[in-house]
């Protein structure tokens, strides 16, 4: 497949991550069986692109000094955090609300383990991100699934529907806001909507919105505690750089809390794991947070919608196969139920017929299944290879 588009070393340079402890090159054959000499890695969520430079250099100036100790004064990153959310979301955050963590699982884990008790349930509007049902079951909370509904390639939420279908142990709500896997971006109305529902039933609120920089041209994200600000007193927000910036590896998350009387119930929860703040990650997210950065992110959006596009037409080639319409995030979800396949013959197909490691729809909950998730954060040549490859992997269907 052609691409016609100027090359930007930036995003069209190949960096080859195998054996640089890479998760998603270096286990890509354990658990795909796709060999990472000739395999494409579209599974896990971070992208094969550097940082912008701004974050390099603050990165290059940490290794001049040479030493690697206890990161100071937290000062400088609340403050970019608060320059980011003030003039990328029109979010006002005041420095004493921001709680750092190890990044946001780390981050959803001490929200469940603070909020709610053993027994208790956390719902999940589904599918949605695979890691939120592992941790809630691991700290010995229920699993709530509130199946999402999916009309015309769109996902809405059924709030009349759900109320019957809740068990009374619910506490907590973990939303994900643009959604990982379905790439929606949340209307005013829609936000409303649930923080009347969390209200209605006396839930808490977890709004992870690490892919809110990650909006594609023509739309619009808005931050929970932006759209509905008198849910402050039972709302946690949950951002990170990690996503944006492609910098995950740095282990750096922000809990975002103003209600005091809840943000004191996380602190006191806090405490006792004796967590010391990343050094590497305060610096790159102070530096990312930045006029650079945000230009960067602008260019990295207009890029990753010539991906989108690429793959969406690409895949529409293919009989049976629908691309769910992105509004956000580099992650497409790929629908395979009208193709007549059963999900492990869509999975045989891609890792062993095209070489590509995805994540499997059903991982993600109800909903998931006959669905796959692909990163679409590549250089763009790989993309037209994988696409080229799910053509050909595919080519008898009728």
């Amino acid at each position: 497949m052609t691409v016609h588009a100027p090359f930007d070393p930036r995003f069209d340079t190949p960096i080859d991550r195998r054996g640089t402890h890479c998760e998603k090159w270096d286990e890509m054959e354990a658990i795909f069986g796709v060999s990472p000499e000739d395999g494409l890695p579209m599974w896990v969520a971070d992208t094969d692109f550097r940082p912008p430079q701004v974050v390099q250099d603050a990165v290059r100036r940490i290794a001049e000094v040479g030493i690697y100790g206890y990161a100071g004064d937290q000062t400088p990153c609340r403050d970019a955090i608060i320059w980011w959310m003030r003039n990328r979301h029109g979010w006002a955050v005041d420095r004493r609300e921001i709680l750092f963590t190890h990044g946001l699982v780390n981050g959803a884990g001490h929200v469940i383990d603070a909020l709610t008790a053993p027994g208790d349930a956390v719902i999940l509007f589904t599918p949605v991100y695979h890691a939120f049902a592992a941790i809630i079951k691991a700290a010995g909370r229920q699993v709530t699934e509130l199946p999402m509904v999916l009309e015309d390639g769109r996902y809405s939420l059924d709030f009349d529907a759900y109320a019957a279908r809740l068990t009374g142990r619910e506490k907590l709500v973990m939303f994900s806001s643009p959604h990982n896997p379905g790439g929606r971006v949340w209307t005013q109305s829609e936000l409303e909507q649930l923080a009347a529902f969390c209200r209605r039933h006396d839930l808490i609120l977890a709004s992870d919105e690490i892919h809110h920089d990650l909006i594609y041209p023509g739309e619009t994200h808005i931050p929970m505690a932006r759209a509905v600000p008198d849910i402050a007193d039972r709302l946690v927000m949950m951002v990170s750089a990690s996503k944006t910036f492609n910098i995950a590896g740095a282990k750096v998350g922000s809990l975002i809390v103003q209600g005091y009387p809840l943000r004191r119930r996380v602190l006191d929860r806090l405490k006792p794991f004796g967590l010391s703040r990343n050094y590497f990650g305060m610096i790159m997210t102070e530096a990312a947070y930045s006029p650079e950065g945000a230009a960067w992110v602008d260019d990295l959006m207009v890029y990753l919608d010539g991906n989108r596009a690429l793959f969406d037409a690409g895949l529409a080639e293919i009989p049976g196969v629908v691309s769910i319409p992105l509004q956000s995030t580099f992650l497409s979800w790929v629908d395979f139920t009208r193709t007549g396949l059963t999900q492990a013959e869509v999975e045989d197909r891609i890792t062993r017929g095209a070489r590509i490691a995805a994540s499997s729809g059903p991982s993600f909950g109800t909903g998931g299944e006959g669905f796959i998730r692909f990163n679409i954060g590549l250089p763009r040549a790989q993309i037209a290879e994988a696409v080229a490859r799910l053509q050909d992997a595919f080519s008898d269907l009728q």
